[in-house]
């Protein structure tokens, strides 16, 4: 009998979630064309998540890999959200700053997984369960909390800030633009909780708590899904998003 929780298999399911919610967000990426760099980073953002828990589901069933751990690290330890918060990016500035931002983003992850690929590893004492502190070189791990940081700022903030603006039109308008305007003011708020999640998850790991982790991942990712049907069930494949000028 397998002596591991439950738990310790949410993984997987959240990697089918990703799978699904990643091929929804590319289906409607192409519908809208040059309209839609936000969900290409979308649907690379969910596919990052999704290769995170499909690493964390490999190490969980299959035990300890080397390799499948620096993949764990890089997609999720180091990427986290910043494909989605670049994605908002292009949501909500000018094409020109998005550009910008996008380059500085890809060159410090870059940098950073060019560090993680090469640092050696300690074989952890829980070969099941995947740490960051079976990185060799700890101090590379310190690249992470500032493109987390980016990550927070723009995706949480960046759903925030359209949830303050959408409530403002449901409160001010009537019929059917106040509804098309709350159903993205709660689309905002479970995306904003959403990308919160992981990162409690992510802390809660880091304290030993690692079952935590792959629950509050699922959760999130979910609720993430729902934010975005809430923002896209309504809205025609040509509306220009607010704040934008692409």
């Amino acid at each position: 009998m397998d002596p591991r929780p439950f738990v310790y298999y949410f993984p997987i399911l959240t990697t089918i979630v990703t799978l699904v919610f990643a091929a929804q967000i590319y289906r409607r990426y192409v519908q809208r064309g040059r309209m839609g760099n936000h969900l290409l980073w979308w649907t690379i953002g969910v596919l990052t998540y999704g290769m995170g828990t499909f690493t964390e589901s490999y190490i969980t069933i299959l035990g300890w890999n080397p390799v499948i751990f620096k993949v764990w690290y890089i997609a999720g330890a180091l990427l986290g959200g910043a494909p989605l918060a670049q994605g908002t990016v292009w949501l909500l500035l000018k094409p020109q700053t998005a550009r910008r931002l996008t380059f500085a983003l890809l060159t410090a992850v870059v940098i950073s997984a060019i560090f993680i690929i090469v640092s050696p590893v300690n074989t952890p004492v829980d070969l099941h369960l995947p740490s960051g502190r079976a990185l060799g070189w700890q101090w590379a791990r310190y690249f992470s909390p500032f493109i987390n940081t980016y990550a927070v700022v723009f995706l949480i903030g960046g759903a925030i800030l359209s949830a303050v603006r959408y409530r403002r039109v449901a409160t001010a308008g009537q019929g059917e633009v106040a509804e098309l305007a709350q159903d993205r003011f709660f689309g905002n708020v479970l995306i904003a909780i959403g990308a919160i999640l992981p990162a409690i998850g992510g802390a809660s790991s880091r304290a030993g708590h690692t079952q935590v982790l792959y629950i509050l991942e699922l959760v999130g990712i979910i609720l993430i899904w729902l934010g975005y049907w809430l923002n896209v069930r309504k809205r025609p494949l040509d509306e220009q998003p607010p704040g934008t000028t692409d």
